[in-house]
């Protein structure tokens, strides 16, 4: 799986985080020879935000996913330190599983099963697509890479996610990345503007993480998942992971009074961002700023894994 073994595939998947392991898993079970592309082996499953899996809406988009034969409803259930049903005690249409994710556990489950599926692996970066006319439309001919040159393929799945043309901001920095860490995808971005593909910039907010260490949770709210955990997938039948606790705090007017003296430090404040922002889950300053009647704000504290040394 880590050499190209053909140079012609029915599919090519570039990316390889949630969408690009169902593209690609999905597409190899229905017998089209699949070709997974990706930077590294460390990309693979890598949740590069909060680790937590369904809530309202997206519970109800992984169990479709799963009855359609995807894989994120499995690996979730295999990875997850605690799981809850939100509104539970209301009625089945505003129900929603979550799960807070073990980030390491999610990784190595989610390389499992890209590795134990019958398609090839390559790390390497995509630098360009190659068209040809078929009948007057422009068709897929094959994909260019850095390493092993010209791939042919006869369709392509783009799921690069943040990385094309890929900036991170922190305060009043900015520099070019896909995550941190990981160098961007610039020249695939090229193609998409050359051939005047409509292009938007996916804008995402990364929570900070503390040291559980300096958290004093005996002043803060437990939230205890569900006494019997709820999976995601039809094909689990239970979970057998060790539960965690989550915590909520809340910010106050001492904090309140710090944030809005540093909105000029903030990219959302400061015009480095042009957006709106997402209408649900928004950002700390974004809360203070929208709701300045409110003297105090949720704080969800959750762990990245069962160890629970990061929050």
């Amino acid at each position: 799986m880590f050499h190209v073994k053909q140079k012609n595939f029915d599919v090519v998947v570039v990316g390889a985080g949630h969408a690009g392991m169902e593209a690609a898993i999905v597409a190899s079970k229905m017998g089209a020879s699949t070709a997974l592309i990706t930077f590294s082996d460390n990309d693979i499953g890598t949740m590069s935000c909060n680790p937590a899996m369904g809530g309202l809406g997206k519970g109800h988009l992984i169990r479709e996913i799963d009855a359609l034969g995807g894989v994120i409803g499995v690996c979730s259930d295999l990875s997850g330190i605690q799981f809850r049903v939100l509104n539970k005690t209301r009625g089945e249409a505003v129900q929603g599983p979550r799960a807070q994710i073990d980030r390491n556990f999610y990784k190595k489950n989610a390389k499992e099963l890209v590795y134990n599926s019958k398609l090839d692996l390559i790390f390497d970066e995509v630098i360009d697509i190659k068209t040809k006319k078929n009948k007057g439309i422009d068709a897929i001919e094959s994909i260019v890479t850095s390493l092993h040159g010209e791939i042919f393929c006869k369709s392509i799945i783009v799921t690069t996610g943040t990385f094309l043309s890929g900036l991170i901001y922190r305060g009043n920095e900015k520099w070019p990345a896909g995550r941190l860490g990981s160098e961007p995808s610039i020249k695939l971005a090229k193609f998409f503007h050359s051939r005047k593909f409509r292009i938007n910039r996916l804008k995402t907010g990364t929570p900070p993480r503390l040291f559980a260490e300096s958290i004093d949770f005996k002043k803060c709210v437990k939230q205890n998942g569900d006494l019997e955990p709820e999976p995601f997938s039809f094909l689990t039948n239970s979970i057998d992971i060790d539960q965690k606790n989550c915590h909520i705090t809340h910010t106050n007017c001492k904090t309140h009074k710090i944030i809005e003296k540093n909105f000029e430090n903030s990219p959302i404040f400061n015009g480095l961002i042009e957006s709106k922002g997402p209408r649900y889950c928004p950002s700390i300053e974004d809360k203070v700023k929208k709701f300045s009647d409110r003297d105090r704000h949720q704080i969800f504290l959750e762990p990245e894994t069962s160890e629970g040394d990061v929050i």
